[in-house]
């Protein structure tokens, strides 16, 4: 496993990281969860990904659980706040910071989270409030950076505006060989202001694996087949896209590797993005996704990729 600099921080994360979104205390037994986070760290990945909102948190407190004997400085715990964890209880204002930085702690059983990240933009708080309140949390001690998910390139100019408080080192967008939009703006913005990527869904859920295939049945036991997990999915389930994906198959196996990887490397070519973000119900899962860190992909091969996928 190989690492990278997050921003302009002093943590080295692991180029490929765990996530929790739709599995761990939604979608996966907790004997599943465990083995999971076991080979993750015998595999070198050092940071796990998780979100106050992901199983209203269910995912928080299963992780801190199975972290519980584990060292603290021995891995990079990321969490996030903005969607509602009740009727009342959401968004980005200083008193639901607050509320729910203690609430995560709590159920991570940690004393600080590395990296705390705001799941969304709040249109309804000024921006002042969220990052002075931000700024509180890492001054206190509970929080080491800050991070965002999914910002405009207008919200994150407008946060790096802002003169006295803490600054921003992670950007968390959807990014894929299916979903390229952040290159257009948003890393170079970030690139140029200390901002690392943290890529989510770099396998679009799984569909870039190549293991759904246009026309068949959903293959058993997988995301796509869970009641859980596989409603967020539909929309990548589109036959013209399955189509297009079994295009890269050729391209894969000539640079000698497999479909997963080959798309993970491709999200790791770009120097901006610390870490990719993976999930996994099977421990199996992560040795082949770990297996992309350090892969050297001919450009060339990539450049196929994008023009086959370009259409979808």
């Amino acid at each position: 496993m190989k690492y990278r600099k997050l921003g302009d921080s002093n943590l080295e994360v692991s180029e490929i990281s765990l996530g929790s979104w739709l599995t761990y205390g939604v979608g996966v037994e907790a004997d599943q969860t465990r083995a999971c986070l076991d080979r993750a760290f015998d595999l070198g990945i050092n940071f796990i990904d998780t979100a106050n909102a992901y199983g209203r948190g269910k995912a928080e407190t299963v992780l801190g659980e199975m972290l519980a004997g584990r060292a603290r400085n021995s891995y990079v715990l990321a969490t996030k706040v903005f969607v509602p964890m009740s009727d009342t209880d959401k968004g980005l204002s200083r008193a639901q910071i607050l509320k729910q930085i203690d609430g995560s702690l709590q159920r991570l059983r940690t004393d600080y989270v590395d990296l705390y990240q705001c799941h969304r933009y709040d249109p309804e708080t000024p921006l002042e409030e969220t990052m002075e309140a931000l700024t509180d949390i890492v001054r206190q001690g509970k929080v080491r950076y800050i991070g965002f998910s999914e910002w405009s390139p207008k919200n994150i100019e407008d946060a790096l505006a802002l003169l006295g408080v803490e600054q921003f080192v992670s950007s968390q967008p959807q990014y894929s060989l299916l979903h390229r939009r952040p290159e257009a703006k948003v890393i170079p913005l970030c690139a140029s202001n200390g901002i690392s990527q943290i890529v989510w869904s770099p396998l679009a859920q799984g569909v870039l694996s190549g293991k759904y295939a246009p026309g068949e049945a959903l293959p058993e036991a997988t995301r796509a087949t869970s009641d859980e997990m596989g409603k967020m999915m539909q929309n990548w389930l589109r036959p013209e896209i399955l189509e297009t994906v079994q295009k890269l198959k050729p391209i894969a196996h000539e640079a000698g590797c497999t479909m997963s990887q080959f798309a993970l490397a491709w999200i790791l070519r770009e120097p901006n993005v610390a870490s990719a973000i993976v999930g996994a119900s099977r421990p199996e899962q992560l040795d082949e996704n770990a297996g992309a860190s350090g892969i050297n992909v001919d450009p060339e091969l990539f450049a196929r990729a994008e023009a086959i996928v370009a259409g979808v």
